[in-house]
Order: C-alpha cells, then structure tokens, then sequence
C-alpha cells in the first residue's frame, strides 16, 4: 500500500551558506493543504516501512517455519543412499589350479543402493516439542502485535510532538517580537530621560531570556521532525495542523474499572507473556518426555551390483520391522534438564504477573491522566484569556505611571507562557489518550483515523531542510535489505 499524499524532499533549495542549522527549520502556516501529509497517510507509511516493524514480521514467520520443522519429525522419513565402488585386490595367494592362476578379478567395480524409511509410532519428546512450537507461535503473534501498537503510538507522538513544538515557537518568537518591541521603547524612553537605565536593563534580560527560549524551541522542533522521518523511513515537507475544534471529552467508557478490564483481555504485552507461560510449560513437558520410549516403524531395502568375474548377478535384501528404544541412564542429565525448565515455568509465571501489574498501573494511570487532562486543556484556555486581560490592564497602568516596565514584562511573559502551557495541555490529552488505548490493546489503524479527522486540512506546517549535502548524508540511513524469497 503506498499513500499518494506524501512529498518527499526531491530537490534541493539553495540557501545563505551564513545561516545556522537551526535558522534551516522552518515552520509556518504557509503550505498549501495538498502537499501535507496527514497522521493517517504517515501511520501507513510507518507500517509498510519501519524497520522494528519489519523485523518483528520476519520474527514471526520464521516461528512458524519453526513450527513445521518441528511437525516434520512426526511425519514419514525417506532417506536414500547410493555407493559405487572402484576396489582392487594385492593378493599373494593363488588358488589351488594347475598354473597358480588366480580364482577371480583383482580389479572390479561394485554399486550399492539402499533405501530406508521411518515413521514415529510414539515419539513423546517430538510432540512436546509440536505442542511448544505452536505456543511460540501464540508468544510470537502477540509480540508483533505489541510491535505493531508501539509503531502507531511511536508515529502519533512524533507527529504531534512536531505540532507541539511548532505552536511552541510560534509562541516563543511572538513574545520575542512584543519583548523586542518593549526593549525599543524602553531604550527611546531612557534616551528622553523618561525611565531610568535599570529598566532598560530589565527589558534587555526579559528580552535574552525569551530569545533563548526561542532558540530552545527551534531545536525542539527539528529534534521532532528527525525523530518522525526515522520511524517512516521518509521525508515529509509539511503536515497537517490539529484543529482548533478538536473535542476533548473524557475517556469512554468513564469507568476506570472497565479499561483496566479490557486492558487485562486485550493487551498484547500481557497476552504475550501470558502465552509465555505456556510455552515454558511445554519445555517442562518436552524435558520430562526423554524419560519416555520411542517406537517407530521402519522398512529399508537393499540392492548391490558388482562386475566382478567371480560373482554373478544382483544382491538385494529388505526389512520390515518395529525399533523401541529406551533411555536407562543419562549421566543425570534429563534430571537437570526437568529441574532447569521447571526454574524457567515458574520464571516465567512471575514475568507474566509483573507485565499484569505494570499494565493495571498504567492504564490507571493514564486514565486519570486523560481525565485531567480535559479539564487542564479548559483551565489553560481560560488562564490564555485571563492573562491576555492582565497584560492590558498593566499596559494601561504602566502608560499612566502606576506600573513599571518589569510589571508589563512579567505580563507579557505570563502571556506567552499561558499559550505555550495551552499547547502542551491538548497534545498531551491526545498522547494520553492514545497511550490508554494502547495499553489497553485497542490502538489499531481506525483508532489512527479517528485522531486523524481532528486534523485541520487548511493549516499545515512546513519544514525545509538545509542545503548542505553533509547534513543529507547524516540523515540518509541506506536502503531496506532485500529478503531472500
């Protein structure tokens, strides 16, 4: 499957050698919505790409595989053999013949077929081993599955920690621009002898510290967008915007009880080391069955040649039968074996309880987390509102004396930070939401689409990569290795 809707960075854009890596990474409203690609083209392009992913698929059908090695002990095996032979005889004996002549050849050739066939008739240790091959096989599914769920929350909160940190420096560069503007003014203010130097000095701090944290935010958003190209394999120029309608509601069902319920029956982390139980159980079984006989049936024939002269014709022989074998001693070692196997079933048992336990907590966790996060996302639009009336108000105050400039900074900084805060809360009730869900094995591909109709088309973000070819070269990984069909 092979989404049309992302672009990869074909070409190049030239650009001033003079400005820094970080100044290359930009982020703007100014893309077109054709050209962005959505969390749902992206997700896709994860599952057909991510090399985890990839992996974790070939993991599991070489289980299988294993799975039929193992079957194959339990079925008929046919083996043939043939020889030939070139022999020469250095004999210092003649045969009693008037003359000493010899009694045959000294030099001939002989052949020899032989085919051979078995067939287990009980064989206890071969089928305990089926019956652990097919556990594997369980273990193995659950774990891809797992694998699959990391890929989709691994690509969401990359995607939307690219969003996060994008509203995060717009936020920052437009209380860079309002702080800058205060610096002027203070600076045109001191200049006509208005304020004193000590507020010019404020504002030039306030003014540092917000251009620090813009920078901060840049390289934020660059560190997000690397992290989304190496779980797809692919370069995006630009991606969709979350909308401002996006509904943020509590969980559903509102009941914690009920996703720490389907958590414990869905889950493939739990599933998988529950299934991991069950197969070192097996083990248990397969270790305990070499004190077991085995009987198989077996016929083989025999047909040998030789062009010697003292021989004449063809020698065959054939046999049917029943073979038991049975072990008596071993040197202690099935003992052992039984002992070790037994260590790792009850290894196992308490592996399985400590991914049940971790699971509960997090789902726990994460759904007080989302509960809190809706309200969080209300009190944070509010707080953007209250400051916005705070700054007024001080700008007013500080026009007709009753306040000073570090009061209208610390508003302005109030402001900024309101927004930012604002940002952080929605993405973090989306990333908690998704987590729930894949702790709670409910993360699949529509749970992908539903986030994704949250996404505004008409608003995108948009990135450009530096000119420099050492920076492409940094970020080119190589091709995806070929299987061997």
């Amino acid at each position: 499957m092979m989404p049309s809707r992302p672009v990869k960075l074909a070409c190049r854009v030239a650009r001033p050698a003079r400005r820094t890596l970080l100044s290359m990474v930009v982020a703007s409203l100014m893309a077109g919505p054709a050209y962005a690609a959505d969390l749902l083209t992206i997700t896709r392009d994860a599952l057909d790409n991510n090399a985890d992913l990839s992996a974790a698929r070939a993991d599991t059908q070489a289980v299988e595989a294993g799975q039929d090695v193992q079957q194959a002990d339990l079925l008929p095996q046919v083996n043939a053999s043939g020889q030939v032979t070139h022999n020469e005889q250095f004999d210092s004996q003649t045969a009693g013949q008037p003359g000493g002549t010899s009694a045959g050849d000294d030099r001939f050739n002989s052949a020899r077929l032989s085919l051979d066939a078995t067939q287990a008739l009980f064989d206890a240790v071969n089928s305990a081993e089926v019956e652990r091959a097919e556990r594997q096989v369980d273990q193995q599914t659950y774990q891809l599955a797992a694998t699959e769920q990391q890929v989709l929350i691994d690509v969401a909160s990359a995607y939307f920690d690219i969003l996060r940190a994008h509203e995060i420096l717009e936020a920052r560069r437009a209380q860079e621009r309002a702080i800058g503007r205060q610096l002027e003014q203070a600076r045109e203010q001191f200049d006509v002898g208005l304020i004193a130097i000590t507020e010019v000095e404020e504002a030039q701090a306030s003014y540092d510290q917000s251009r620090a944290e813009r920078i901060a935010a840049e390289s934020d958003l660059q560190v997000a967008f690397e992290a989304l190209e190496r779980l797809t394999g692919q370069r995006y120029q630009s991606i969709e915007s979350l909308g401002e309608s996006m509904s943020v509601t509590p969980p559903q069902p509102a009941v914690r009880d009920a996703w720490v319920e389907r958590a414990l029956e869905n889950n493939p982390r739990v599933l998988a080391q529950e299934a991991g139980v069950a197969v070192a159980r097996s083990t248990v079984d397969v270790s305990q069955a070499q004190r077991l006989p085995v009987v198989e049936a077996f016929a083989n024939y025999q047909l040998a040649d030789s062009d010697n002269d003292a021989l004449d014709g063809q020698d065959s022989s054939a046999q049917v039968g029943v073979n038991l074998s049975m072990p008596l001693y071993t040197g202690g070692r099935t003992s052992a074996a039984i002992r070790r196997s037994t260590y790792e079933l009850e290894s196992s048992q308490y592996n399985f309880e400590a991914q049940r336990r971790n699971t509960v907590q997090q789902v726990r966790s994460l759904f007080t987390q989302v509960s809190n996060n809706v309200a969080t996302v209300e009190a944070r639009s509010q707080a953007i509102v209250s400051n916005r009336s705070a700054l007024e108000a001080t700008r007013a105050g500080y026009e007709v004396g009753t306040r000073n400039i570090v009061d209208v900074l610390n508003a302005e900084q109030s402001l900024y930070d309101a927004i930012a805060n604002h940002a952080e809360a929605r993405y973090d009730y989306v990333i908690n939401l998704l987590n729930l869900r894949q702790q709670s094995g409910t993360l699949d591909v529509s749970a992908i689409e539903e986030v994704n109709g949250w996404l505004d088309e008409s608003r995108s973000v948009s990135f450009t990569l530096p000119e420099e070819g050492r920076y492409e070269q940094a970020l080119d990984i190589g091709e995806a290795p070929r299987p061997q069909g």
